[in-house]
């Protein structure tokens, strides 16, 4: 008897991801089927009428059944592209979000001169998304980066070693800013900033499969940034610049708290849906 063909099984998959709540589940089967296929997706195309091999049909049907669970697609395929990379994503890491390439965006704004030898430092690194996006597009830039989970670090410094930029980010396993002196030129970060009590609401994605300690910001989500903020005071250069990631409702309470850490300039940067989404201070101007 033969196989099913390709696309009877793209099909049903695509039907049973929509049934389970996901809005792109037939983007979502056309991606795991060509993991799942390990052809090229030009090859995929061209043979999605011929029949579905064994060995095929169950790595598909895992990954179907996955993300049925609502596991991250991220998670199943292992990575997760952000700016012009290719990043390895694991469950102690969050996988990062196209809205956080607002916050690549303005820093590339702030220094238009690809070649400043900036000295840049990334607090709460994760995977290392936001500093390897930066160090590929200034080449004669060099890094610090904190995490205090050490498995974020592990998947960080793969990540470095996967660009090719190991050689310019030192990975540093510690709470924050502590301890470390500058000056830097530029300060980057993505804190945690949900509220404890909305972590439970979220979509299975999040509050289920993502580190909880990189979500949550304390019992109204923005307890972190005044800390953070004085460390930007702390460590800038002067003339140096801090951009921070916010939550969509904490522009207001961001620029308040900037202020009263000593910046002298404190703004807010939306992202492309029109969202509070980066704080950008300055402490001297």
């Amino acid at each position: 008897m033969s196989l099913t063909r390709r696309t009877d099984h793209l099909r049903a998959a695509a039907e049973r991801l929509s049934a389970a709540g996901l809005e792109d589940g037939p983007d979502e089967a056309r991606r795991l089927l060509l993991a799942a296929s390990d052809l090229s997706s030009a090859r995929l195309l061209t043979e999605m009428n011929a029949p579905m091999p064994p060995e095929e049909q169950a790595r598909f049907d895992g990954f179907i059944a996955r993300r049925e669970q609502r596991e991250p697609l991220s998670h199943i395929l292992g990575t997760q592209p952000f700016w012009t990379l290719e990043l390895k994503v694991t469950r102690d890491v969050l996988t990062p979000r196209a809205d956080t390439e607002t916050l690549i965006e303005a820093a590339l704004k702030a220094f238009p001169d690809r070649s400043a030898p900036l000295r840049i430092l990334d607090i709460a690194t994760g995977s290392g998304a936001i500093i390897l996006a930066l160090l590929s597009e200034f080449p004669n830039a060099t890094a610090i980066a904190t995490d205090l989970s050490e498995a974020a670090l592990g998947v960080a410094r793969e990540n470095a070693a996967l660009t090719g930029l190991s050689d310019r980010v030192r990975f540093h396993h510690q709470s924050w800013a502590e301890g470390l002196e500058g000056p830097f030129d530029l300060v980057v970060s993505n804190p945690p900033y949900i509220a404890a009590s909305v972590i439970d609401t979220l979509e299975p994605e999040v509050r289920v499969f993502e580190p909880r300690m990189a979500l949550e910001g304390g019992e109204t989500g923005f307890e972190p940034y005044p800390h953070l903020f004085a460390e930007a005071g702390r460590l800038l250069a002067p003339g140096g610049l801090a951009l921070l990631e916010i939550g969509y409702d904490q522009g207001a309470v961001s620029v308040e708290a900037a202020q009263q850490a000593g910046a002298k300039e404190a703004r807010i940067i939306k992202d492309l849906a029109g969202h509070d989404r980066v704080v950008s201070l300055r402490f001297s101007v």
